[in-house]
Formats: structure tokens, C-alpha cells, sequence
């Protein structure tokens, strides 16, 4: 991750703040998106946090544009932003508020979209989008409401990305990862870096752009 600019919008949630770390100890430049600094990579060189809200585009086209100032260009972009107004399992659809429906698909599907658009002007050619999903976008399962539907969607703008640029834009699925919308069930988000680092550097481009890439694939790979 040497000489890389990184831009990672939800990076206080697991995922994004163990690959912000992660990334920038392997000498990336990171542009941490926050939407709230608790001051977590305030000492952590190589990262650059800001507050910023991933539905605002506002917001995202100045982290961008910061990076992009940071970097020349911006080599990789992970749209991590996500919630989920419900509990997992027991969140049913039909009892789901207006309000709570809106903003999941605000955030987890509407962010991607938001962060893909306001980085295509500043990616390098060779860049890569890495979108965060899961099984629950694919294979239904009961009890996760508009959170399901939300990352459906955040799957159906990666792909229509992917056959509308040049660049390399897929969804990579980590599994049930420990954290605020798991419960804390799942494996622990560090576990996980090794497959969006291979996402991000090894994984063929062809196998990725507009496709799903899990930890099935990783350890195919790697072994």
C-alpha cells in the first residue's frame, strides 16, 4: 500500500477504522471520512480524518478533492459508510419507520453512489472502488428490513458503475463482521483487512469489476 492515496468514508465504523489503520501503517496516505471525530486517529500517521457525512455530497466532494490534493491522485476508494436502524434478525420490513427505511437508504446505498460520483474525476487510471457488502443483499433472510434492501441497492450501483467507467468498481462481501450492526457478532474487523487489501492490490481486475469477491475467493487465492 506504499505510495497510495486511500479515501475511506465511514471510518469510525469497524470495517472502515480497521482498514484506515491498517492501510496507513503499510504506508498509504488515508483520507478518513468520520461522521464523528472521536479524535481515534488523531496521532495515526498517514491518516487524514474530517468529519464528513457520507449522504451529504457536499461533504464527499470536499474529501475528495482533499485527497485528491493530498495525493495527485486517488488509487482506492471504500465507501464504509453504513446504518441500520433495527436489530439484527428481528427487524421486520412491514413494521419498519418511514424515517429509519429513508435513511438506510440514504446512507448505505445513496453513499455509495455519492462517493463513486465525486471520485471519478480524481482516480488514477489503475484505481480500484472496493463497496462493502454482505450475503444479506443477495439471499434474503428474515428480521433485516430496510438494511437488506439498502445494501441490494448499494450492489446495483456498483455494478451499473462498473459497465458505465473504465474503472474497476466491485462489491467485496467480508462476512458477519463484529460491530455496532452485527451486535458485535462476527469475526473481528483486523481479520477482514487481508481480503480488501488483496481486493485492492492482487485480485485480477476482470474478477472484480462489477462482480462479488468474498473470503471464499481470498483464501482460494492466497493459499
Amino acid at each position: 500500500m506504499e505510495d497510495t492515496t486511500v479515501v475511506v468514508t465511514g471510518a469510525g465504523g469497524a470495517i472502515g477504522g480497521a482498514l484506515t489503520e491498517a492501510f496507513a501503517d503499510e504506508g498509504a496516505t488515508v483520507l478518513a471520512g468520520v461522521h464523528h471525530d472521536d479524535g481515534r486517529f488523531e496521532d495515526r500517521d498517514g491518516v487524514d480524518a474530517m468529519r464528513v457525512d457520507a449522504r451529504d455530497e457536499f461533504d464527499v466532494e470536499f474529501l475528495m478533492e482533499r485527497a485528491a490534493s493530498a495525493g495527485g491522485e486517488i488509487d482506492l476508494v471504500i465507501p464504509c459508510a453504513a446504518v441500520f436502524h433495527g436489530d439484527p434478525g428481528e427487524q421486520e420490513l412491514a413494521s419498519e419507520s418511514y424515517a429509519a427505511f429513508d435513511d438506510e437508504l440514504r446512507t448505505n446505498a445513496r453513499g455509495v453512489f455519492v462517493a463513486i460520483s465525486e471520485a471519478l474525476p480524481h482516480l488514477a487510471a489503475d484505481a480500484r472502488v472496493l463497496v462493502p457488502s454482505g450475503s444479506i443483499a443477495a439471499d434474503a433472510k428474515p428480521g433485516y428490513g430496510g438494511y437488506a434492501v439498502s445494501k441490494a441497492a448499494a450492489e446495483a450501483v456498483t455494478r451499473q458503475f462498473a459497465v458505465e467507467t473504465e474503472h474497476t468498481i466491485g462489491v467485496v462481501d467480508p462476512g458477519v463482521v463484529a460491530s455496532d450492526l452485527t451486535g458485535g457478532q462476527g469475526r473481528a474487523p483486523e481479520d477482514v483487512v487481508g481480503l480488501f487489501r488483496w481486493a485492492a492490490t492482487d485480485a485480477p481486475a476482470e474478477e472484480l469489476d462489477g462482480q462479488r469477491l468474498g473470503l471464499a475467493e481470498w483464501k482460494r487465492a492466497t493459499r
